[in-house]
């Protein structure tokens, strides 16, 4: 089986614990567990919980809190994976069919069509369109379904971009799925951690082909977790769970507790009041700093996430300039290129405010040295 390498994991995992100022994250600062804990104003710890094996689907109590988040899910629709790659891993092995190409939102977390490209499938963009607010091509979308395309994939909130679909792009999805029969895998991992408003609309029950994943990594600043779940019809979730019998086997248990835990809802509410205003205030500081660099970068604030994805004017490639934030600026941050985009940057802001505003100065410095 042919294999072509995550660039993007590959390059923040190499490097996300060697520099100083990762700003290649695109959740906010992550919680200890003894902030989740008084967030959910509890006192006792987790001495207690054995580390054995848990239910290899997500324990009953787990699954019901995600269940409720999805008006009528039950807990058979829900199935909890180690992280949201592995709820995207065993979603696409379901819906790949072998020679029938997937339709692909592009730019995108590159994870799907990595894999879509290693399992041999023929793999169909279709493009958000930056004129647009970085909205769907919906006649893009259409040639790939009469081109045989058998599933969708969306992630929205977005990834790189941090734009939301607007209703029209939800409705002319789902319409278009429906008439050609396919599957809409929908990767939902920003839902909870918008700028302003309400949390974004969930592809759950637009459709009755409609697979949702999500995790606790990025809205809830729980990555160290490694919580994901796919939310299905009961029949299908039950494959899904067969199919981990062949990867992980089971959550751990200890982020099984703590997950629930999280998912309580007085305590979701806390956590993700708590992610919604790093957001919001490292947002404002953000922009400052981009206007201020005099029309160096061009943008669109995203709608949810601490990612922004911006344009920069200067020709240099956006590897190598990533490269030499990283050897030496000791700064990280995710090339464009990594998203299929040359001479665009990816920034996570969801760093306390003096460590984001230190990297910050680090960037323009290199852009000086460029003569930018």
């Amino acid at each position: 089986m042919k294999y072509s390498p995550f660039r993007m994991e590959r390059w923040q995992s190499t490097y996300e614990h060697r520099v100083r100022f990762n700003l290649s994250e695109s959740g906010v600062h992550p919680m200890t567990v003894a902030e989740l804990l008084e967030l959910a104003g509890l006192e006792g710890g987790v001495e207690g919980i054995r580390l054995s094996y848990g239910q290899s689907n997500g324990s009953d109590q787990l699954r019901d809190r995600i269940a409720a988040l999805n008006p009528g899910a039950t807990e058979a629709s829900v199935l909890v994976t180690v992280g949201g790659a592995e709820a995207n891993f065993v979603a696409l092995w379901h819906l790949l069919e072998p020679g029938r190409p997937g339709a692909v939102m592009l730019p995108n977390y590159m994870q799907v069509p990595g894999m879509v490209e290693n399992f041999g499938a023929p793999l169909l963009p279709f493009h958000l369109r930056e004129e647009t607010g970085w909205q769907p091509d919906l006649d893009q979308l259409e040639d790939a379904l009469e081109q045989g395309a058998s599933f969708i994939l969306v992630t929205n909130p977005n990834n790189p971009t941090g734009a939301v679909l607007t209703p029209r792009a939800m409705d002319g999805i789902v319409e278009l799925a429906e008439r050609f029969g396919a599957w809409i895998l929908s990767d939902e991992v920003y839902r909870g951690a918008e700028v302003e408003g309400q949390e974004t609309p969930s592809f759950w029950g637009r459709t009755e082909k409609v697979l949702i994943t999500n995790s606790l990594s990025k809205a809830y600043g729980l990555p160290g977790l490694r919580l994901g779940w796919v939310v299905g019809p009961p029949s299908l979730v039950q494959d899904l769970w067969g199919r981990t019998d062949y990867t992980t086997i089971s959550p751990s248990s200890l982020s099984d507790h703590l997950a629930t835990v999280a998912l309580e809802p007085s305590t979701r509410e806390r956590i993700l009041r708590r992610s919604r205003t790093i957001i919001r205030e490292n947002l404002g500081a953000l922009k400052d700093w981009m206007d201020a660099q005099e029309g160096l970068f061009t943008y669109r604030l995203p709608d949810a996430g601490a990612i922004c994805y911006m344009r920069y004017q200067p020709g240099v490639n956006s590897s190598e300039f990533a490269e030499k934030l990283r050897a030496e600026k000791d700064v990280l941050v995710v090339p464009g290129d990594h998203f299929g985009m040359d001479r665009y940057l990816r920034i996570g802001f969801g760093n306390p405010r003096d460590e984001l505003m230190e990297a910050l100065g680090r960037v323009a410095e290199a852009f000086e040295e460029l003569g930018g």
